[in-house]
């Protein structure tokens, strides 16, 4: 201890713990660091975490990139695919149809039930290289051959369906067909009207669950042989084509190198539009919660600038004789700012300790909290997401525990001026 400079062998011993009302409020205060430090972490780390397993799986079930048509399709797909994926950057492509129908239950008994799907077609041979589909059949197979057809969870929950029940599915051609035939009914009243096509029927032969509950209650998946028929498309051509990069980071640029190959006649639609309203919220939401949870640590720093004014006033006769011993006003800052900054690393390094372990038994504390006030505090149906998801990140602690110590340290700026200008022979007048 003797071998520490003087300000900071002194700045230690007068945070010896003693019976006195300064101790008390510098535990306090070290307390009110700890506590601000360690929610921080558990909070920006859940919404890390969230932000992260939202983006995994909204990229999971979408691409990186969506290459469009600029009247809505592409006509030979094939020919664009070689483009694409000729992109060093691009790590496989897929070509899909997407639009909206309406589907109708045919159970063998109850009333039938009514939805507006999006229906999605896709080529068997390439959607694993794009999606992760296939890994999350539920139910059922990937089956989608011949009439076969693939029911998000939640639609097929929402409509009673089971593996192996059939459904009705009216395309936007057969829309448009009935409507012609109307139509020329309706000129002509005494024509009669030729027997109207019916919808076509599909199997459920697989239940899937991609962990995002906007693709399990809005999609159903079909072969593209079977999307280009409900859209009335020829053989090679579909409504775009999806594209999956090594570095989802890269689309940007991707986007520019392919619009110079592929030229003005393509549209290209990138996850960080497509998504921007969801990711956005979360980004903005986690932003929020720092500036709101970091006013813990700046309460706990007034605290510290109390008990330091207050040891101030206590400490005045050392200080003038420390003062009149020889010592400047620059050590004398150094001594009170070092106690500010003493206070600020303890109670930032016991709130490091204690957010990490909430990070570690964060689900094990939301069980104990849903089993002792039987209240659903994060609803899986609401966030989509079983079990509080965490992602510490390096960056982030770096700057709670900064920020946390610098904030302590200038909470000691103003009693340690004050003490540094305190002149020896008023400091001891009345002694």
């Amino acid at each position: 201890m003797s071998r520490l400079p003087f300000e900071l062998f002194l700045a230690l011993r007068y945070l010896r713990p003693k019976r006195t009302f300064v101790s008390i409020i510098t535990l306090i205060s070290v307390m009110g660091v700890m506590l601000g430090v360690a929610v921080l972490i558990i909070v920006i780390s859940v919404m890390s975490g969230f932000d992260k397993e939202t983006r995994d799986r909204l990229l999971g079930f979408n691409a990186h990139m969506r290459v469009t048509g600029v009247d809505g399709k592409i006509v030979n797909y094939p020919e664009v695919m070689r483009m694409v994926t000729a992109n060093p950057n691009v790590k496989a492509a897929a070509p899909y149809v997407l639009g909206q129908v309406m589907l109708e239950t045919q159970p063998d008994f109850g009333p039938q039930i009514v939805a507006a799907p999006w229906v999605r077609g896709m080529d068997p041979s390439h959607e694993t290289n794009v999606s992760n589909l296939s890994t999350n059949i539920i139910d059922g197979t990937m089956d989608v051959e011949g009439s076969g057809l693939l029911v998000g969870g939640g639609l097929a929950r929402d409509l009673r369906l089971r593996v192996g029940d059939r459904v009705a599915i009216y395309s936007p051609s057969y829309l448009k067909e009935i409507r012609r035939r109307l139509e020329e009914k309706k000129k002509d009243p005494n024509k009669e009207i030729d027997e109207l096509p019916l919808p076509d029927d599909y199997t459920v032969r697989g239940i899937f669950d991609v962990g995002y509950n906007e693709y399990n209650a809005n999609v159903i998946v079909t072969s593209l042989e079977n999307a280009q028929t409900l859209y009335g498309f020829k053989e090679l051509t579909a409504h775009g084509i999806y594209v999956i990069l090594h570095d989802p980071f890269k689309v940007h640029e991707v986007a520019r190198q392919l619009r110079i190959i592929l030229g003005p006649h393509f549209d290209f639609v990138i996850w960080t539009e497509e998504h921007s309203t969801l990711l956005n919220a979360i980004l903005v939401e986690k932003n929020v919660m720092f500036y709101l949870l970091f006013f813990i640590t700046i309460v706990a720093a007034f605290g510290i600038m109390n008990s330091l004014i207050t040891f101030v006033v206590q400490k005045t006769r050392e200080i003038g004789l420390l003062k009149a011993l020889g010592a400047t006003r620059l050590q004398i800052l150094s001594l009170f700012l070092g106690e500010g900054f003493i206070v600020g690393i303890i109670g930032v390094l016991c709130g490091f300790g204690l957010g990490m372990l909430g990070v570690h038994y964060r689900n094990e504390f939301l069980e104990f909290l849903r089993r002792t006030t039987k209240f659903e505090l994060f609803p899986a149906q609401i966030y989509n997401f079983t079990q509080l998801p965490a992602l510490i990140d390096l960056s982030d602690i770096t700057i709670i525990c900064g920020s946390a110590v610098l904030i302590c340290l200038l909470a000691g700026l103003v009693p340690a001026w004050t003490a540094s200008r305190l002149q020896p022979v008023e400091a001891l007048r009345h002694e």
